[in-house]
């Protein structure tokens, strides 16, 4: 089946983020959100390690080692930016003044449950970061994930089974098979990507699914 890779997920996610809003990126494949962001369209982004205004990945040779983002990463500020201590970059998550976050997933419920930090594979330390705060303090949370677990087992459930993050807290779902929607406890399908069917994306998912009347294919750049 045909599957987006992580920079074309993210460029999606990247063209639903309105003018105007507060954006955290959460660790890993989120982090590539800031890299798609409309040339055109002013988007706040915030990092809990205490940026606000942060701009995209550096050229090579042009990192600031003082500018990263919360995976430690370079990044770069954008005119306007500022600098906060961690502690009042809590504050404005826990204020309510975050827009969205885009966080990865573990496991996303039906009913917009998240599971991210925890397996029940004890060999793999937790971690949770500041997932917490952010599933319940940002307005809208967006899920960047793969469909499918590495050995083939669906993310997407009628319940989580890993130790949750927040309760009924996702708005909508990128996988590298589909946009989802998260409402009325259940997935409604609105994009699929090319060359999957409905079938398909019924098989890979252990939730049942329901496709809108306008379902679309998901369209990326090759990236």
């Amino acid at each position: 089946m045909a599957r987006l890779n992580r920079k074309q997920i993210a460029w999606r996610v990247a063209q639903d983020i309105p003018e105007g809003a507060y954006v955290n990126l959460g660790i890993g494949a989120p982090e590539m959100v800031a890299n798609y962001l409309p040339d055109d369209r002013e988007v706040i982004i915030h990092s809990e390690n205490g940026l606000l205004g942060m701009g995209p990945t550096p050229p090579p040779g042009e990192e600031n080692p003082d500018l990263i983002n919360a995976g430690k990463k370079p990044v770069t500020l954008l005119n306007g930016g500022s600098i906060s201590h961690h502690t009042d970059s809590f504050a404005m998550i826990r204020g309510g003044h975050i827009d969205i976050c885009v966080l990865g997933a573990f496991q996303i419920a039906q009913n917009g449950d998240l599971a991210n930090w925890a397996t029940l594979d004890n060999s793999r330390p937790p971690g949770v970061g500041g997932a917490m705060d952010l599933a319940v303090g940002a307005k809208d949370v967006f899920v960047i994930t793969d469909h499918c677990t590495r050995d083939g087992q669906a993310k997407l459930l009628e319940q989580c089974s890993y130790p949750l993050t927040g309760t009924g807290v996702v708005t909508r779902v990128y996988s590298d098979h589909a946009l989802i929607d998260v409402r009325d406890n259940s997935f409604t399908v609105r994009e699929i990507a090319d060359g999957i069917s409905y079938d398909d994306l019924n098989d890979i998912t252990g939730a049942e699914l329901i496709f809108a009347d306008d379902c679309a294919t998901l369209q990326t750049p090759a990236l």
